[in-house]
C-alpha cells in the first residue's frame, strides 16, 4: 500500500500545500489502491478516474500559478450515492435509477468542485438508504475491511470501507437514523451527522426528508472537521438550512480539552442488548474521560426507548410520500406490463414491482399504512407526539451536561447474511442513533477500541442543537487521548487485505 493513501487528509492537504506532493500523485495512488482492493471490498458502485485526475491537474496548474486555494484543493473524495453528480450516474443503491446520469449537482457536490477536491467515485449504500448493512443494495453487498466476510454497516457501508480500506481519505455520507455513524463505529473510523440543516440537503436523493442529512467520513476527527466546513453552512436551495456558517469547526477538534467537561452517559442507551466487549469498550473510554478531566453523570431520557418504534412509523411514511416520484414516466427505469394494454397505472406497477427491493416495498407498505386514513392518528401522529418528547428530554439531559455519550451501537460488525432475513433484528442496530436525528441535533461517533472479537467499537457523541464545534472539540480531544492510549490510531492495527483474508 502507498504512504500516500495512509496519510490523514490533514497531512495530505499539508504535503500538497508544501509542494511534497501533487494531487495528481494523490489521486493516483487512491485509484490504484482501489484497483487493488476493491473487488473484495465493493466500496464503489462508479469510479470515476478521468474525471477525478482531470480536477487534480487542475489543481496543480492553479497552485503552480500561485493561486490561493481552499484547504482540502487536491485531496481525493469519494460521494454516497445518493448525493447526485451532475453527468456521472447516480443510482441510491437501485435499479429503478440504474444509468441515470443527473442534470445537476448537488450543493455539497457544487462545493467539492469548487474546493478543487477531486472527485473519486460514487460508493455503495442500502436501496435509496434503506438498511443498515448494505446488504439491501441492488448492486451486491459491500464487507467490511476488517473481516471481509462482515457488513460493513449501513445505509453508507460504501463510504465507510472506502475510507477504512485506504481507497479515500474522505467522503460524504447521508444519515437518516445512524447511516453515517453506525458504518463508522463497525469499520474504525468517524462518521459525523451535522446539526439538522447545517449542510444542505439539495441534490441529496430524499429518504425521510425531516431526518436526513448529509456528513462527512473520515479517518480522523480533525479530518472530519476540515470536509464539514468545506460542504457547510447556509444553501438558499434548501429551506431547511440554517444560517449558521459552518466555521470553527477545524479550530475547535484540534485545540479542544476534556478539563471541566460534564459527560453525560445515557442510562437507556446500554445494558441489555449490547454485546460485552461493546459495553467493555465504551466503560474503557470513559475512564480515559475521567483521566482527561471530565466529569461523568448518568442522564436518564425515557422515551429513548420509544424512539425506535417512532422512528419506524416517521421515516416510512415520509419515504412512501417521496418515492412516489419513480412512477416510470420521468426519469428511470421503465417497465411495460407483460400482458394488457400500457396504461400509466399499469407501467407504474410494473415499473415498481422490478425496480424496488425487498425492503424498499416492505417500507412504501409501511409507510402507506401509517398514513392512510383511520391509521394516521394511531401511528404517524402517535409517532411525532413521541418526538415531541425526545425532543424535550434532549433538552433536559442538557440541562444537566455539556455532552451526552453512548455506544454507537449494540453489536460490532455481524457476519453477512445473518439478519438480512430479520427485518426488526436489523432495525435494532440503530436504537442508539436514531434518537439524534428525531431531535435534529449533531452526532458524532469515533472509535473506541475493539471487542473482543478484534472488531472496532464506536462512541458516540452527542451535543445540542447547532453546537458542533462542541461536538468537534470533545470529539478531537477524546481521539488523541485514546490514540496517546493505544500508542496511534486504531486504524494502524486494521488487517491488510490479504490473500488469506480473501
Amino acid at each position: 500500500m502507498s504512504d500516500l493513501t495512509r496519510m490523514s487528509a490533514a497531512d495530505q492537504a499539508a504535503a500538497l500545500a508544501a509542494g511534497e506532493v501533487s494531487s495528481v500523485e494523490l489521486t493516483e495512488a487512491h485509484l490504484a489502491r482501489t484497483s487493488a482492493v476493491d473487488a473484495d471490498v465493493h466500496a464503489y458502485l462508479d469510479v470515476s478516474a478521468d474525471a477525478a485526475l482531470g480536477t487534480a491537474r487542475d489543481v496543480d496548474a492553479r497552485r503552480a500559478a500561485g493561486e490561493e486555494l481552499s484547504p482540502l484543493a487536491g485531496v481525493p473524495i469519494a460521494v454516497k450515492d445518493n448525493i447526485v453528480t451532475r453527468g456521472q450516474a447516480t443510482t441510491a443503491g437501485s435499479r429503478i435509477l440504474q444509468g441515470w446520469l443527473p442534470p445537476y449537482d448537488a450543493t455539497v457536490v457544487t462545493r467539492l468542485r469548487a474546493a478543487g477536491m477531486p472527485i473519486l467515485g460514487k460508493t455503495n449504500l442500502d436501496e435509496f438508504a434503506m438498511g443498515s448493512s448494505t446488504e439491501h443494495s441492488a448492486f451486491g453487498p459491500t464487507r467490511n475491511p476488517w473481516d471481509l466476510t462482515r457488513i460493513p454497516g449501513g445505509s453508507g457501508g460504501g463510504s465507510a470501507a472506502a475510507v477504512s480500506s485506504f481507497q479515500a481519505p474522505l467522503a460524504l455520507g447521508s444519515d437518516t437514523g445512524g447511516s453515517i455513524r453506525q458504518p463508522a463505529a463497525v469499520t474504525g473510523s468517524v462518521g459525523v451527522k451535522p446539526t439538522y440543516g447545517g449542510v444542505s440537503r439539495y441534490g441529496a436523493i430524499a429518504l425521510a426528508s425531516s431526518l436526513d442529512q448529509i456528513g462527512p467520513v473520515s479517518r480522523t476527527v480533525v479530518d472530519a472537521a476540515l470536509l464539514h466546513e468545506v460542504v457547510g453552512g447556509h444553501d438558499p436551495l434548501d429551506a431547511t438550512s440554517l444560517t449558521d456558517p459552518a466555521t470553527g469547526l477545524v479550530e475547535a477538534a484540534r485545540t479542544g480539552t476534556l478539563q471541566g467537561l460534564r459527560v453525560g452517559v445515557v442510562a437507556e442507551l446500554g445494558g441489555d442488548g449490547y454485546q460485552a466487549g461493546v459495553r467493555a469498550s465504551f466503560d474503557g473510554a470513559l475512564d480515559v474521560l475521567r483521566a482527561g478531566g471530565a466529569e461523568i453523570v448518568e442522564v436518564s431520557a425515557p422515551s429513548f426507548e420509544q424512539a425506535l418504534a417512532a422512528y419506524y412509523l416517521i421515516l416510512p411514511a415520509e419515504a412512501s410520500s417521496n418515492l412516489a416520484r419513480y412512477d416510470g414516466m420521468r426519469f428511470g427505469l421503465r417497465v411495460e406490463p407483460s400482458e394488457g394494454p400500457a396504461t400509466a397505472e399499469r407501467v407504474m406497477a410494473a415499473t415498481r414491482g422490478a425496480g424496488f427491493g425487498d425492503e424498499v416495498k416492505r417500507r412504501i407498505i409501511l409507510g402507506t399504512h401509517a398514513l392512510s386514513a383511520g391509521f394516521h392518528d394511531a401511528y404517524y401522529r402517535a409517532a411525532q407526539q413521541v418526538r415531541t418528547v425526545v425532543q424535550r428530554d434532549f433538552a433536559a439531559a442538557f440541562a444537566q451536561a455539556d455532552v451526552l455519550v453512548s455506544p454507537t451501537a449494540p453489536t460490532t460488525a455481524f457476519p453477512i447474511g445473518e439478519k438480512i432475513d430479520d427485518p426488526l433484528a436489523m432495525y435494532l442496530n440503530d436504537i442508539a442513533t436514531i434518537p439524534a436525528n428525531l431531535a435534529g441535533v449533531p452526532a458524532m461517533s469515533l472509535p473506541s477500541g475493539l471487542s473482543d472479537d478484534g472488531l472496532p467499537v464506536g462512541l458516540q457523541i452527542i451535543a445540542p442543537a447547532r453546537q458542533d464545534a462542541l461536538l468537534y472539540r470533545v470529539g478531537g480531544a477524546l481521539e488523541r487521548a485514546l490514540d496517546e492510549t493505544w500508542g496511534g490510531p486504531l486504524l494502524d492495527r486494521a488487517p491488510e487485505l490479504t490473500e488469506a483474508q480473501r
